[in-house]
């Protein structure tokens, strides 16, 4: 049996990136998947190449289209069993110093606002079918600074602790709610703000992504999509049914600590000061 035969997924950003892959995985593994986004006609280009893959229009910060996207989920199969919180952007680069409020709102409402929302709008569902999985894409930007703007990251940080809050109040329904956090994955998040701020890198934002890996983590290459997709997918499975309330890092060991701990070229000299007191 697969590992999600008879199950029904709902994942949102899914026409590309990290959702694009979750969907395939799922669907390849036995799921009946739904991907809703905004870029209907990607979404649909997903489906047509995948069995069990069926694409709808998914503005998920519009309450009333995504009332109506899980409704109509409903009435075809009857039961949700997979919601995947993953459609999202930069939202707006400003600093704190800078901020437009309406582009401060906008950012947030796409990125915890909807996560909320999408929870609220599955969960009866969930609950009358005894339980299910909910996985929310949070990002390292929720826990440490410089990550990203600071709009995206007090975001994705809320992103968490809706996680948290919303495992606790959900547990005793049956119903799981984890995050993952990926740090510097190749996907579209990447070559829109390399294109805004960086021109001459759009091109071949995987070649400079690879670089900057090499210099950033110490699994030196750059995160794939399904780097982030095998991830979702334990979190969704029933192989994580003790699992609730937590995040995995998917990151490359970004934030295992400060350069020199993993980069032999950076190690300090044995008569670096801190070094006599074992920092």
């Amino acid at each position: 049996m697969k590992r999600f035969e008879g199950k029904v997924a709902l994942v949102t950003g899914g026409a590309s990136g990290i959702g694009r892959a979750t969907a395939v995985l799922m669907a390849r593994q036995g799921a009946r998947v739904i991907i809703g986004d905004r870029d209907l006609v990607g979404a649909e280009a997903v489906a047509a190449g995948e069995a069990g893959i069926k694409a709808v229009a998914l503005d998920i910060t519009n309450d009333a289209q995504f009332a109506e996207v899980v409704d109509d989920l409903l009435v075809r199969h009857g039961r949700l069993d997979i919601l995947f919180n993953n459609a999202g952007a930069g939202g707006t680069p400003l600093s704190i110093a800078e901020m437009d409020m309406a582009a401060w709102d906008g950012t947030v409402a796409l990125l915890l606002r909807s996560v909320a929302l999408g929870t609220r709008l599955v969960v009866p569902a969930m609950m009358r079918g005894g339980g299910g999985a909910i996985v929310n894409t949070a990002s390292i930007a929720a826990l440490q600074a410089g990550a990203a703007p600071i709009a995206y990251s007090v975001a994705k940080a809320g992103v968490l602790q809706l996680t948290r809050v919303s495992a606790a109040e959900l547990a005793r329904h049956g119903i799981r709610v984890n995050a993952v956090c990926p740090g510097l994955i190749l996907t579209g998040i990447f070559t829109a703000s390399y294109r805004d701020a960086a021109p001459e890198l759009a091109s071949d934002v995987a070649r400079y992504m690879e670089r900057t890996a090499d210099q950033a983590q110490p699994l030196r290459r750059a995160g794939r999509p399904e780097d982030v997709a095998d991830v979702v997918a334990f979190l969704a499975s029933d192989e994580a049914r003790f699992v609730t309330g937590g995040h995995v890092l998917v990151e490359g060991g970004m934030l295992v600590g400060p350069r020199h701990s993993w980069d032999p070229e950076q190690r300090r000299p044995a008569d670096h000061p801190l070094s006599r007191l074992g920092a």
